[in-house]
């Protein structure tokens, strides 16, 4: 079925516009967007088109939304949630990501990746940027990989590296990241239909040393690749690299040439002026992950004077280590309401410019605003359908305003990625779900059981 109709639902193009048609239609050819517009009953034209389309979906008490880019996550942490939520960023590091990820084989990192592109895809985002750094095995990442061929999803992977790793059993050297990268880019970019790409992910600034970013910097400008980076998540990061350079983070990334229009800055919650008008000349794009900033009390990002500035800012979930879920319709809500509290003005953010950094804005962080981020002819045809029908939601005023403040991962009904169903009535139709949560139960359990001896946290588990 290469054509498919969705009509009467609320459609939020999210077009410059900013236009809401109620009710409106999206009609889809392949895997391209042909049509969008406000749907008119008894319309002779539409009304053929809907006897005539092969698939169609009446959107009634819905709304139609482009997919939305989850810009940040761990997919591999989808094991480690719930270990422990009462630890600041070093000591989780420490006591949980590393004995975990060290003891994690390939095929939990395909398990784990599985159910986390499933997650997504359930919750709204239509693409991910995955920052994968664990490679205890090159067949991790490949698992990873499979993963978003298998789930249907769109997205990115960075490869993650870092020659100043805190656990050691991670290091590795420029050589064998960039050589791993190449290996990468010839075997995986562009995989399943141009849905797989691949950037490159320099793990932090303080666990890096600055000839590896230097060499990251001269890689990722060759292969014109996105660099994807924490930057400033913690103020003791700040401290660290003053100690080490006399910079601040950001502008550490921007001496070593790291900084430009296909930057990500992850987090960037401790940046002074001066760095962000550097970020705002520069062109790059803050990815902020609202939920796991306040998780582990990180600190609380500038997003509204970002915006106000022309910065690009895009959304993301972090990682299930740190949120504890990727329920990309949470963070809607998240981000609203951590930047009203924290500024005392309840006038900040409204529902659509949420949405905006959600959809568009991190479609342009991926260098794809050309062709996502918007239902607009000519478009991929990445779209997913919100059901507002629901006690928690309805009576809707603004469907704007449902989704940001109301709706969550549950309400996904339908989600399409390049023309192609997903998730129907609420079920990826791609993954035996139930399958694949008792294999990865199973191997938790276990993983949990050899680590229990050696880190209590683990034993602590119930």
């Amino acid at each position: 079925m290469t054509e498919k109709l969705i009509y009467n639902g609320t459609v939020l193009p999210m077009d410059e516009a900013g236009s809401v048609l109620k009710p409106g239609y999206v009609y889809v050819s392949g895997d391209e967007i042909k049509e969008v517009g406000l749907w008119r009953p008894g319309d002779e034209r539409l009304e053929a088109l809907r006897e005539t389309c092969p698939y169609v979906f009446d959107a009634e008490g819905k709304v139609v939304i482009p997919g939305l880019v989850n810009a940040h996550t761990h997919l591999f942490q989808t094991y480690m949630r719930g270990v422990s939520d009462h630890l600041p960023l070093a000591d989780w590091l420490r006591e949980i990501i590393w004995p975990l990820s060290l003891a994690m084989e390939p095929e939990d990192f395909y398990l784990a990746g599985l159910i986390g592109c499933i997650e997504n895809l359930k919750s709204g985002a239509t693409y991910l940027m995955d920052h994968h750094y664990i490679h205890t095995s090159p067949d991790n990442t490949s698992g990873v990989l499979r993963a978003f061929v298998d789930s249907g999803i769109r997205g990115h992977l960075a490869r993650g590296g870092a020659d100043l790793s805190g656990e050691h059993r991670l290091r590795e050297t420029a050589e064998r990241v960039f050589a791993a990268t190449d290996d990468l880019l010839d075997d995986w970019e562009g995989a399943a239909s141009g849905r797989v790409s691949i950037a490159l992910g320099p793990l932090n600034l303080y666990g890096c040393s600055r000839e590896f970013l230097e060499r990251a910097a001269r890689y990722a400008e060759e292969r014109s690749l996105i660099s994807h980076v924490h930057v400033a998540e913690t103020s003791g990061q700040i401290v660290n690299t003053m100690e080490r350079f006399g910079l601040r983070n950001l502008e550490l990334l921007s001496e070593v040439g790291l900084l430009g229009e296909r930057t990500q800055v992850v987090h960037g919650i401790w940046l002074d002026d001066g760095e962000l008008e550097t970020i705002r000349d520069r062109k790059a794009s803050v990815v902020h992950c609202p939920i796991s900033n306040m998780y582990l009390a990180s600190g609380v990002a500038r997003v509204p004077e970002m915006r106000r500035m022309g910065i690009n800012v895009a959304l993301g979930t972090d990682g299930p280590g740190s949120n504890n879920c990727q329920d990309n319709l949470e963070v809607l809500k998240f981000t609203a309401c951590l930047h009203k509290v924290d500024a005392m003005d309840a006038t900040l953010l409204p529902p659509m410019d949420v949405l905006r950094m959600a959809t568009i804005g991190g479609a342009k962080a991926m260098g794809r605003e050309a062709d996502l981020g918007s239902l607009e002819p000519g478009k991929k045809a990445d779209l997913v359908v919100v059901d507002l029908l629901k006690p928690h939601i309805s009576p809707v005023h603004r469907a704007s305003s449902a989704l940001v403040y109301n709706a969550n991962g549950n309400d996904v009904e339908l989600v399409m990625v390049g023309g192609r169903i997903v998730v129907e009535d609420r079920r990826c139709v791609l993954v035996d779900e139930r399958e694949l949560l008792r294999r990865a139960q199973a191997r938790v359990d276990a993983l949990r059981a050899k680590l229990a001896a050696r880190y209590p946290v683990f034993a602590a588990c119930q």
